[in-house]
């Protein structure tokens, strides 16, 4: 079969790495990769918004199926060209544009969540910068600033104080930072607790979960610094019990399908919603419609099943039928950026270590930002490379990683340091907040 997968990031690495390996997998095209996907496919320079250039060459290149895992693909419509397309029957992974909307738009979630009863933050909806900024002057604090649209995971602020929330506030809705994102913006109350990251394969009325993750969106050590598109994740996650898994599947994942399928927008695809664990119970920060990055690239490395079967299931209807199966233990991915991001950042910095630190049979390197140029690995992006470890308990996986990340070098890198340390703790000391 030929395959497209649409994307660049480490996301993308690792759904094609993990498609090449499927006996049923013949050419293999990324849209527009990187210099990681370069090794195992075919680049295709066209840009995932380019929804009639990935159309025509799926169409023109006889494409038999297609991964689409990345956000602005979907909520550009990549998904209804496909399969409105008049030329062949073209197959595609993903949900339509307005099943996606329950990540284009966090408006629009918010109140798919308040009518399907499913718990999340107390929240108002503003249009207009003048009364957003009145109703925060009214608040009490902490509160969470977050722009309605796609804003590449930086969109959310939580404002410790007046002057954090009036100045996430200027930003988005005046200044524009995150361009049309920002116009609309949902204000919630803050929720305490550990955040943890659900997935679930979809066919628009049954689904499959994934083990529990747990992302770390700072920049920096003990979660300073801005919010970033993530730093590193750990799966499963040892403190998040099997009634949580059950709770989050049956309530959240289960309800929010319900609540789609009432609306008229059958979900087909990945379904992620980001969770915080609250002495109430599971409370949703937000719904993703499509995996999430890096949690993928700690994922890949932990499914058994071929990946190709179940997407196929899940566009078929028939996901009830394919039993997908995980290895057991744990896999971590600790991202390597560029010094300053997620601010300004050069390009174009040489990239050493990687094939020493895939010595190691439990290492698998995924490349994000990174381009081949004049024969150079170099970096290209703000997240470079996700370094994913396997191992029996996460300190042996999350140890195997940071022993890989010592090998690998280019100017300016930087990292997280304790990645996974609070789950680590938590497991430890069984101090779990369970609803």
């Amino acid at each position: 079969m030929k395959i497209l997968v649409i994307g660049s990031g480490g996301r993308e690495h690792a759904l094609a790495w993990k498609l090449k390996q499927s006996p049923r997998v013949g050419r293999l095209y990324v849209a527009p990769g990187n210099g990681g996907t370069e090794a195992i496919a075919t680049n295709v320079p066209i840009k995932v918004t380019d929804v009639a250039g990935l159309l025509r060459f799926a169409e023109q290149e006889g494409i038999d199926f297609t991964v689409a895992p990345q956000d602005d693909a979907l909520a550009a419509g990549v998904v209804d060209a496909f399969q409105a397309s008049k030329v062949r029957k073209l197959r595609i992974f993903g949900p339509t544009k307005l099943a996606a909307e329950i990540e284009s738009s966090k408006a629009f979630a918010k109140e798919a969540m308040r009518d399907a009863d499913i718990l999340t933050a107390p929240f108002q909806i503003f249009e207009k910068y003048e009364r957003a900024l009145a109703y925060v002057r009214g608040h009490s604090l902490p509160v969470v600033v977050k722009a309605s649209g796609l804003a590449l995971g930086k969109g959310a602020y939580v404002c410790k104080t007046l002057l954090e929330a009036e100045t996430a506030l200027e930003n988005m809705m005046v200044k524009l930072i995150h361009g049309d994102a920002g116009k609309v913006v949902v204000i919630e109350e803050f929720l305490a607790g550990p955040e943890v990251s659900i997935h679930a394969f979809c066919d628009g009325k049954n689904f499959s979960l994934f083990p529990s993750a747990q992302d770390h969106k700072p920049a920096f050590d003990n979660d300073q610094g801005p919010n970033t598109g993530g730093m590193g994740t750990i799966a499963p996650v040892p403190w998040f019990s099997q009634e949580l898994m059950r709770t989050a599947g049956e309530d959240i994942v289960g309800g929010m399908l319900r609540e789609l399928s009432f609306l008229g927008r059958p979900f087909v695809g990945c379904l992620y919603p980001g969770l915080k664990v609250t002495p109430s119970g599971l409370a949703v920060l937000e719904y993703n419609a499509r995996p999430g990055d890096p949690e993928t690239q700690s994922y890949m490395r932990l499914l058994k099943t071929d990946l190709l079967d179940i997407m196929e299931a899940c566009v078929d209807g028939k996901l009830a039928e394919c039993k997908v199966e995980w290895h057991p233990g744990f896999a971590v991915c600790i991202v390597l950026a560029s010094g300053g991001y997620p601010g300004s950042y050069a390009k174009g910095k040489p990239i050493t270590g990687i094939e020493d630190a895939e010595g190691n049979p439990l290492i698998k390197v995924f490349h994000a930002g990174t381009a081949v140029l004049d024969g150079q690995l170099v970096t290209a992006g703000g997240r470079v490379l996700g370094v994913t470890a396997t191992g029996a308990t996460l300190w042996v996986a999350l140890q195997t990683a940071y022993n890989a990340v010592k090998r690998i070098s280019f100017e300016g890198m930087q990292h997280r340091t304790d990645i996974g340390e609070k789950s680590l703790g938590l497991a430890v000391s069984s101090q779990v907040l369970v609803g």
